[in-house]
């Protein structure tokens, strides 16, 4: 209005979802300005022309329609300074009063999720109902007006209505919760109508009565201003009301509030549901309690009752029976003593029996916690001997007995008791002895109710011992001829059992022969000869065709032979076993497994249609012998290499394939260990010609096929030749000459190669007596240096020879010294004592360490001719370096070094620049025979 002219009247309409339909005017606004708004409201825009300050806003479905009749005289500008702000104005206000309404929507939102949650938590609480819809009272005024409340629950069954909770502020009628009202008894009440309409229904009485059809009735409360009342439904069928009402504000309610009711109501009746599910739960827990806590208590003295009459009753049965019984007169004591136990207390108990001539009582039965043992005695004046001299039985306490005892009546023997009960024991009306009980607590006491149990028991106890001593004297004649003949019987017996016995232990010993003559003892697995026999059984089903193919798996363990030597042999064969339990826990039932001997062991795998199969076994062992396994306090990760042999047509017998698979297995060893091989023709090829080889490397050692060559040994200053190493060769009959490298690996597999270099050596020797100068070099292998006796054989052989030893030299290996050093010491020590001196072959390709050049007597190294051919290829640098390093080492200890390999006039020029002593290659001569 500010922005008008003076005098101007002004209408507004609007239309909005949201906001819903308004208008606002000037008090004197004209008709036709509110007839010009809603035609503009409809979507007809204003002329410009005729009306130019009215104005139509549109915006996301808003519509805002703005008339106005200006006075007659509008100032100049006027128009503009009303239309772009006024527009604005519109726009601002509209859109403000949108995002409250829509704050408004989310607070309330909030509340109902609010009120759900809590509306289902109230129905898992422990409240009672009272409280709870009191609660749920509260949760339904936060979102509407609610004031006057009630909740009625419906049964049309019994066509009656509960009212489960009434709160009204102006009707005094409060209904009781558990009544339950016939809907005939309420004729003109809103609920009834609107249980039978189903229907939601809201508005003031009068709007409430038309639409359910029910007349005005006083007693039916007082006349709501606004009333809404939503049906319950449970399935299809209604189940109830919820109804809130006001008296003092119309239009309390809308639509929203209508909707918004009936969704809490349906929670409502959830929570309801839940609620009195839960009542009744807990109404049946507590009374099916109660009735169990009755029918138990019943039963309980029914028990007692029955317990105490079963009792009795069986104490007399078990006196007749005992008189009957087979047992012993001990055992009959014992029996009686658990009878009296079951009448009355007797932890402490004992029988007295009259003896010979009446004047002694012995004991034959007493259980007492305090006097463990009662000897026989004379008759005295204990209180035994009171009650068998007056016949009666008798009931004391620890003042009565202190009574008659200070009277001299009595004496008390052992330990005195609190309380002490006795009766005689009578036969033929004779006393012949006596009962008695006692106690030392005093909570525990006797009385005379148990002092004529005890007399009634103990006259039936009398009467049954009677019974039962003239059973035993029967039983004891009976005795008497029954032992005569068992005895006869035991012996007729004895002889039998120890024929048996003979005849069993003789079985036994056959079946652990055949057992120990067929298995493995270590390990308890098939040996060598039963597993030939599966394996010449297996061959015969295939060829039959009984049977799929089969392999045969041979494996042993690597550097086992370590274990044995570090940790001990003990701790080998725990190895062993643990190998054994895994090999066997990785296979099926079907196959078998052995022990060959020593760390060998062979798998006979049943059923293997291709040689993959097998070989996925094999890396399946490999996998369960790699697991780590504790042995004599260690952790050690074995491993094992495995050969395999898959069933060809050409095998005859178990030992071939056996054989095969061996040779598949010294395979996987060559190519690094810790694998499997699988045994092929060119690897028959190969066997065939090691064991050729075999054959005529034993001849050739029966023959002395062979011969020393000797290669120069020459000083690098002026090439002058110093000494010769002594190389082996073998006059094959058929190849011709041999060098080591093709024999050498048959010579060490099989043990000949000891033998061999013997004959060497003795050829060498030979050859030293006759030459006058120079020395000559050995090779020895570390086999035969840490053997006991290589010094002393060797200097045997000399001394034979007539040769100086101090022309002899030995080369041997970094590996030599650190297998068994104090011994390759020892050795080393020995030799130079008599002037042999050693030579460190090929150094600088193991460990190269300075403390053994320090701690060992070497006189010479030879530099490896690997690093001597480096010196002048493409790695010249490093070899230089090498060399340069291997040098100095030398001469700083005053070692003299020999390079090997020298071919070249460069690398003897290089070696001569650097300091080496002494050379040895193709340069200077190749390896020659004698002369």
């Amino acid at each position: 209005m500010a922005l008008l002219p003076p005098g101007a009247d002004l209408v507004v309409h609007w239309c909005d979802p949201r906001l819903e339909s308004g208008q606002v005017a000037t008090p004197s606004a004209a008709d036709h300005l509110h007839l010009r708004a809603s035609v503009a409201l409809a979507g007809v825009h204003p002329d410009p022309d005729r009306h130019p300050f009215d104005i139509l806003w549109e915006d996301a479905g808003t519509r805002v329609a703005v008339t106005v009749d200006p006075p007659r005289r509008v100032e100049p500008g006027a128009l503009q300074r009303w239309v772009a702000p006024a527009r604005a104005a519109l726009a601002l206000v509209t859109r403000a009063e949108l995002a409250s309404v829509q704050i408004r929507s989310l607070r309330k939102s909030e509340r109902l999720q609010q009120a759900l949650y809590e509306i289902a938590d109230l129905a898992s609480s422990t409240l009672e109902m009272r409280d709870m819809l009191s609660r749920i009272h509260v949760l339904v005024a936060s979102l509407m007006s609610a004031e006057n409340f009630y909740i009625a629950l419906y049964d049309d069954v019994h066509a009656t209505m509960r009212f489960l909770y009434f709160a009204d502020q102006n009707d005094p009628w409060h209904p009781d919760p558990d009544d339950d009202i016939p809907l005939a008894d309420m004729p003109n009440s809103y609920t009834a109508a609107l249980l039978r309409h189903g229907q939601p229904v809201m508005g003031p009485s009068e709007t409430v009565r038309a639409q359910l059809g029910v007349l005005r009735d006083g007693n039916q409360g007082p006349e709501s201003a606004d009333w809404l009342g939503v049906p319950v439904r449970r399935d299809a069928r209604v189940a109830g009301a919820i109804v809130v009402q006001s008296y003092n504000r119309p239009d309390s309610y809308s639509h929203e509030d209508r909707a918004l009711l009936e969704y809490v109501a349906q929670h409502i009746l959830t929570a309801l549901d839940r609620k009195h599910a839960q009542r009744e739960l807990e109404r049946r827990v507590r009374q099916r309690t109660v009735e169990l806590q009755r029918a138990n208590t019943v039963l309980q003295d029914e028990i007692v009752e029955r317990q105490r009459a079963e009792r009795l009753q069986r104490a007399l049965f078990r006196i007749s029976e005992m008189s009957v019984s087979a047992g012993s007169l001990l055992r009959f004591y014992a029996d009686v003593h658990e009878v009296v136990n079951g009448l009355v207390y007797a932890e402490n108990f004992y029988i007295a029996m009259l003896v010979g001539d009446g004047e002694r009582i012995e004991f034959p039965y007493s259980v007492d916690e305090r006097d463990p043992v009662r000897p026989p005695r004379r008759l005295s004046n204990g209180l035994t001997e009171f009650v068998i001299r007056a016949g009666q039985p008798m009931l004391a306490d620890r003042a009565t007995i202190d009574r008659l005892q200070a009277s001299g009546d009595v004496h008390s023997q052992g330990t005195r008791a609190h309380c002490w009960l006795g009766v005689p024991l009578s036969r033929d009306e004779t006393v012949i002895g006596a009962i008695a009980v006692q106690s030392y607590s005093p909570h525990i006491l006797f009385d005379e109710r148990d002092q004529e149990l005890l007399t009634f028991v103990a006259r039936h106890i009398g009467s049954a011992l009677s019974r039962k001593r003239a059973q035993e004297s029967l039983k004891a004649a009976h005795a008497e001829l029954e032992s005569r003949v068992q005895a006869r019987t035991r012996e007729l017996q004895d002889a039998n059992r120890e024929l048996q016995a003979l005849v069993g232990e003789r079985t036994r010993a056959e079946q652990r022969l055949i057992h120990q003559a067929r298995h493995d003892q270590l390990t308890g697995l098939p040996n060598r000869e039963h597993l030939l026999e599966r394996l010449d059984a297996a061959i015969a089903a295939v060829q039959a065709g009984n049977a799929r193919s089969f392999a045969v798996l041979f494996f042993d363990l690597d550097r086992f032979k370590l274990v044995n030597d570090s940790i001990g042999h003990a701790a080998g064969d725990d190895l062993l076993v643990e190998v054994g339990r895994r090999v066997r826990r990785a296979l099926s039932s079907a196959d078998t497994v052995a022990r060959l001997g020593g760390d060998e062991f062979a798998v006979l795998l049943q059923d293997v249609p291709a040689a993959e199969t097998a070989q996925r076994v094999a890396s399946r062992l490999l996998a369960e012998l790699g697991r780590p396994m504790w042995v004599a306090g260690r952790e050690l990760f074995p491993s094992a290499s495995i050969g395999i042999a898959f069933w060809q047509p050409r095998y005859r017998h178990g030992e071939e394939m056996l054989r095969d698979a061996d040779a598949a297995m010294y395979r996987a060893k060559a190519r690094g260990r810790d694998r499997s091989e699988l045994f092929d023709e060119e690897m028959r090829a190969e066997a065939m010609r090691l064991l050729d080889l075999e054959a005529d490397l034993r001849r050739a050692i029966l023959s002395d096929d062979f011969e020393p060559y000797f290669q120069p040994i020459v000083r690098l200053s002026d090439g002058k030749v110093v000494g010769h190493e002594a190389l082996l060769r073998w006059h094959h009959e058929q190849r011709g000459l041999l060098a080591p490298p093709q024999f050498i690996g048959v010579g060490e597999d099989t043990g000949l190669i000891a033998q061999v270099d013997w004959l060497m050596y003795r050829h060498v020797v030979r050859w030293l007596s006759r030459q006058q100068h120079g020395y000559v070099s050995i090779n020895v292998s570390p086999r035969h240096f840490v053997s006991d006796d290589f010094a002393e054989r060797l200097l045997l052989l000399l001394d034979d020879a007539g040769a100086d030893p101090r022309r002899l030299r030995i080369e041997i290996t970094e590996v030599a010294l650190l297998d068994d050093s104090p011994r390759a010491l020892r050795t080393l020590n020995a030799l130079r004592d008599r002037g042999v001196v050693a030579l460190l072959d090929d150094f600088g390709t193991g460990f190269s360490a300075l403390s053994y050049l320090h701690r060992f007597p070497i006189q010479s190294i030879k530099i490896d001719q690997s690093f001597v051919a480096g010196l002048v290829g493409a790695s010249h640098a490093e070899s230089l370096a090498l060399v340069r390093a291997i040098l100095a080492l030398a001469g700083t200890l005053g070692i003299e070094t020999i390079g090997e390999g020298i071919e070249s006039l460069e690398q003897r020029e290089l070696l001569a620049q650097l300091g080496c002593d002494f050379g040895q290659g193709y340069l200077f001569g190749r390896p020659a025979p004698e002369g």
